[in-house]
């Protein structure tokens, strides 16, 4: 774990939970791609760097979950580098108390306020800002979270953050986490037509071929939404709906997968009522999804 791995000429990534991706743009400067998940993943990047003589010119966020943020505000202060984020995500990664509060819909409780959905705060560069390096292509991969975006660097290697789970995530989570489903669709056709000389999803292995990847991403995707159809045919409130999810992918409830999968399970809900397949009904006070 934290091993650094090469896949381009100037191109790495440090194998660790959410990878991080590392551009060596000069002899010694190099801009990370997010920052891990807390302040101690920030202090091993660091050792990795110092082994390497290495000097952290910037830090890219590909967007604002903790995961990849989380080594920002150490890294931030020990060197005074810029952090780089775009859109939406460049307001989460500075006030990164949105992110629990979006994901529950309200202020989130204590057992909400950790590192694992509350980063550090950073201070943020939009990613239009002259001193971004040029040479970088932002690729939008938006659906996964609000602006996600990805990186092509000169030598044609893809970072492409959270848009892709590995077979092994998605037999164990079922309903990987999701902002905007239509926008995710629309995503991984994208990526399905990229050419790269090696591909780097954050929760995947690196890969020259990534079509079988993104198409079983894909086939999830309608396989949850064809579920929750099938389920709606009896009209229910949401909390039904998430219990009845849960107890069919034998997922195990705590606070935080309530708020992930439920915000997921919420963003399936209005891509299919917006596709005409579903529909609300209120009766006794309860709003009902029920199947068209």
């Amino acid at each position: 774990m934290y091993e650094l791995i090469q896949v381009g000429e100037k191109s790495y990534y440090i194998q660790c939970p959410a990878k991080i991706g590392i551009y060596h743009a000069t002899d010694s400067g190099v801009y990370l791609i997010d920052s891990g998940n807390d302040k101690d993943a920030g202090k091993k990047v660091r050792r990795i760097l110092e082994d390497k003589g290495w000097h952290l010119n910037g830090i890219i966020n590909t967007h604002s979950h903790a995961d990849h943020i989380g080594g920002n505000h150490y890294l931030q202060a020990l060197t005074g580098c810029p952090v780089f984020a775009g859109g939406i995500e460049a307001g989460f990664t500075r006030y990164p108390v949105l992110e629990p509060s979006f994901l529950y819909g309200a202020y989130p409780c204590k057992d909400l306020r950790h590192k694992f959905l509350l980063a550090a705060e950073s201070t943020v560069t939009d990613i239009t800002d002259k001193n971004f390096p040029a040479e970088l292509e932002v690729i939008p991969l938006n659906g996964h979270s609000f602006d996600m975006i990805g990186i092509r660097t000169p030598d044609h290697t893809v970072f492409l953050a959270d848009c892709l789970s590995s077979p092994a995530t998605l037999e164990k989570y079922r309903i990987s986490f999701l902002y905007d489903v239509e926008e995710y669709l629309n995503t991984l056709d994208r990526v399905a037509h990229m050419e790269a000389a090696m591909f780097v999803p954050a929760h995947a292995e690196v890969t020259a071929e990534i079509g079988g990847l993104v198409q079983l991403n894909r086939n999830a995707i309608y396989e949850i939404a064809e579920d929750i159809q099938t389920l709606l045919e009896t009209p229910m409130c949401f909390e039904h709906l998430l219990k009845l999810l849960f107890d069919q992918y034998g997922l195990v409830m705590n606070f935080e997968q309530y708020v992930l999968v439920g915000s997921t399970v919420r963003s399936y809900l209005s891509w299919l009522k917006d596709r005409g397949t579903l529909t609300v009904l209120i009766q006794e006070n309860q709003l009902l999804w029920k199947r068209v």
